[in-house]
């Protein structure tokens, strides 16, 4: 999930819980209510403006609207240019850490949602897929901010940020055909009829996360070359985290634009959506933070990996749902109500961390 500016130092690690919400950024303190606003705001044009549909029609290239494809790649690139991709190896040395990281984000992650879209949304196949989708692509900003705030381990954070940001352009396609197609088919399940084209899905995801991960990738060598890492971080950087936070919200303007008639036909729908997404939060980040301790993990690292493991990255979610089945999808409209359920269910896990964290041996530094 994004964020207006990542690079803002944490609380010290002897700083007591405090007010959380206090240490947020105006932007990330009030997300969620930025996001009920540009969900208003879409509603209301798709009432006032009846043309609205034919004129994204008329911008299609491939079966999606320009204006929706900038939205997506301007929301990307901001957080992808923070990664700090020279420090990938730290995490590699690592090996428990990095092994643990690897099967709670790709195989335990997708696997709960799955399960937990067929239990809640068996009958809504369009919201289920979109669930689906949603636990494929694994978080790779949003928990810098929890990570921080529950005074995790920063540096590993960032690294399985750059981790995932790689692993996704690589698996993301290969995960969404057996989840969406191979799974379903062993065990018997009616998908409902909708076909999903594994190329596809991979197209899409070399799109809306290669691009913006390459130009990230680049904007970080070639800026620390021209101005340090220092000055990139605390001046650069903050100039452009904002453009994430506006990427998403013209991007939820345009789908609730396009969608407000579905929205307010069915709000139920969007209810049900809402409650998967709660149980998904809630039980893979109490399962990782006791697997991590049970195996002896530190405090810092624990809470790194359970908020990694928790977070999504909805911004390729969907990129991805809107690139393959379409911008009045139901699988998009899934993907635009997780960051409504995320926010304030993380920052709740947030306090619920810095609780737990006397029952830890105190980190060795």
């Amino acid at each position: 999930m994004t964020r207006a500016d990542s690079t803002a130092p944490g609380p010290p690690a002897g700083t007591a819980a405090g007010s959380v919400a206090a240490r947020l950024s105006t932007l990330d303190r009030f997300l969620a209510v930025w996001i009920l606003l540009a969900m208003a705001i879409g509603l209301g044009l798709g009432r006032l403006v009846p043309g609205l549909n034919e004129a994204l029609a008329a911008l299609e290239v491939g079966g999606i609207s320009l204006p929706i494809a900038l939205g997506l790649l301007v929301m990307m690139y901001p957080v992808l240019a923070k990664v700090r991709y020279d420090r990938l190896d730290t995490v590699t040395r690592d090996r428990r850490l990095l092994l643990s990281s690897l099967v709670v984000n790709w195989v335990v992650g997708p696997a709960v949602m799955f399960a937990l879209a067929w239990i809640f949304l068996a009958d809504l196949p369009e919201y289920r897929t979109g669930l689906i989708i949603v636990g494929l692509a694994r978080c790779i900003a949003m928990v810098i901010i929890w990570n921080d705030l529950a005074c995790g381990n920063r540096e590993a954070a960032a690294v399985l940020v750059a981790l995932n940001s790689v692993f996704q352009v690589l698996a993301f396609g290969v995960l969404g055909w057996f989840y969406l197609d191979l799974l379903p088919g062993w065990l018997g399940l009616d998908t409902g009829g909708i076909d999903v084209s594994p190329w596809l899905i991979a197209l899409n995801v070399v799109i809306f996360l290669g691009i913006p991960l390459a130009a990230g990738f680049l904007t970080r060598l070639l800026g620390e070359r021209r101005m340090g890492r220092e000055r990139y971080e605390s001046v650069f950087l903050p100039r452009i985290g904002p453009w994430a936070l506006y990427g998403l919200l013209f991007t939820i303007v345009l789908l609730f634009a396009l969608q407000g008639g579905t929205i307010t036909s069915r709000p139920l729908d969007v209810a049900r959506i809402a409650v998967p997404l709660l149980v998904y939060f809630v039980l893979v980040w109490f399962g990782t933070f006791a697997f991590a301790k049970a195996i002896g993990m530190d405090y810092d690292r624990t809470t790194t990996l359970a908020f990694t493991a928790a977070g999504n990255n909805f911004e390729l979610a969907i990129a991805v749902a809107i690139a393959t089945f379409g911008v009045t999808s139901g699988q998009a409209l899934a993907g635009v109500v997780g960051p409504l359920i995320e926010v304030p269910v993380l920052i709740a896990l947030v306090y619920v961390s810095l609780a737990w964290r006397r029952r830890f041996i105190p980190a060795r530094r």
